[in-house]
Formats: C-alpha cells, sequence, structure tokens
C-alpha cells in the first residue's frame, strides 16, 4: 500500500467517524472489549513495523 495522495485530516477524519458508529452499536461492556482489542492490535503492528525497519522484512511468517 503505497498512495501518498492521502489527506491526513481526511484521514483522521475517518478514524473518528468509524469509531464513533462503532461506539453508537456497541454497548460499554463490548465497547470497552472493542476497544482492548484494537488497542492490542494497533500495538502489535507497530511492533512488527519497529522490527520491520531495525531488521528488515524478510519473509512474511503466515
Amino acid at each position: 500500500m503505497h498512495n501518498c495522495d492521502c489527506d491526513p485530516l481526511a484521514l483522521t477524519t475517518a478514524v473518528n467517524t468509524l469509531a464513533v458508529s462503532i461506539a453508537a452499536n456497541l454497548n460499554d461492556g463490548d465497547l470497552a472489549l472493542a476497544a482492548a482489542v484494537l488497542t492490542q492490535l494497533g500495538d502489535t503492528l507497530a511492533t512488527i513495523a519497529a522490527q520491520r525497519e531495525r531488521c528488515g522484512p524478510g519473509e512474511p511468517e503466515i
């Protein structure tokens, strides 16, 4: 994914809109769980990105 034409303001607006839409359809417990799962996903992706930057991409293990 190499689209360099992204508007960072449009991206943040889209993420905010998605969050509001998700929150409107979940109860408090489910919302807290979704937030925790998505936080873990983001942290894991950040770890993978940092490792790739430091060690090189290598071959993806699936």
